[in-house]
């Protein structure tokens, strides 16, 4: 049972994204960060991994979130909870909306693919080249059909380009209709409801726990964790962040290979480094 007493003072929560940043560039979880996000719970602290990734691909790792067992996924757009397995929140793009966002994409920048996550699974379209394998359960098919749920996000390929390059076209695109993030260097753009990002449903999550945004520690690395980095009360880019990341954050921690995340939770438990 964890022990609130032992809680570094000023912290009360740990927020932190999973792929470049708590996990190693093989996607795996060192033994030391394995340690470090224990030791921070049995100190009293809630650990929050607030990740892009859809429930798919973060529920393999919910073992290490403890406590509350609450998980935000899918950018914001769904927080999980893990102890219930079900939803707790969903934040989902209108079917609608979402037709409506992807036909005026497609229309401004030729050459692009959609596909969409739903709570259900994944759908794509016939020409969209996925960045991981495929899931069992996957489908692919016309736009049109694969909308027909609500959208956690709708991701958008254009082969060949860089999101750096086109994301202000596709922002333009949506028309307020949608939020435009990206989160790795390919060219994959990740579109949720206007709105909903990391730190928006982070912050609904700390006003149900009654954690204070000072209270938070936050640690991302790409684009799509900008606005939980300029939420938290403090907040870290990996030494092998994105630019904008860096930029973004008040401090910056070692790689996501050299157990950046981990250090920091360490030196916060030993009351090496304050918060604020």
């Amino acid at each position: 049972m964890s022990d609130p007493r032992l809680a570094p003072a000023g912290v009360r929560l740990v927020a932190t994204d999973l792929d470049g940043t708590l996990l190693r560039s093989d996607g795996t979880l060192s033994p030391r960060t394995v340690t470090a996000l224990a030791d921070a719970r049995a100190a009293g602290l809630d650990v929050v991994f607030v990740t892009g990734r859809p429930l798919r691909w973060a529920a393999q790792l919910f073992d290490h979130v403890g406590g509350h067992g609450l998980a935000i996924a899918a950018n914001g757009a769904l927080l999980w909870d893990v102890d219930a397995d079900r939803a707790r929140l969903v934040r989902a793009i209108e079917r609608d909306a979402a037709l409506q966002v992807g036909r005026s994409v497609r229309a401004a920048v030729p050459g692009t693919m959609l596909a969409v996550e739903t709570v259900d699974g994944f759908g794509l379209e016939p020409d969209y080249l996925p960045g991981h394998p495929l899931t069992e359960g996957a489908r692919r098919g016309a736009f049109e059909e694969l909308v027909d749920a609500p959208v956690l996000k709708l991701l958008v390929r254009r082969e060949g380009a860089v999101a750096d390059d086109y994301a202000a076209d596709v922002v333009a695109a949506t028309d307020g209709l949608a939020t435009v993030t990206w989160s790795s260097t390919g060219s994959l753009l990740e579109l949720s409801a206007p709105g909903v990002t990391k730190a928006s449903t982070l912050e609904l999550l700390c006003a149900d726990l009654g954690v204070d945004r000072s209270e938070v520690v936050a640690f991302g690395d790409m684009p799509n964790d900008l606005a939980m980095l300029r939420w938290a009360g403090t907040s870290y880019a990996m030494a092998n962040a994105h630019v904008a990341a860096l930029e973004a954050a008040d401090r910056v921690a070692l790689t996501n290979d050299e157990d950046g995340v981990a250090t920091v939770i360490e030196q916060l438990l030993a009351g090496d480094v304050a918060v604020g």
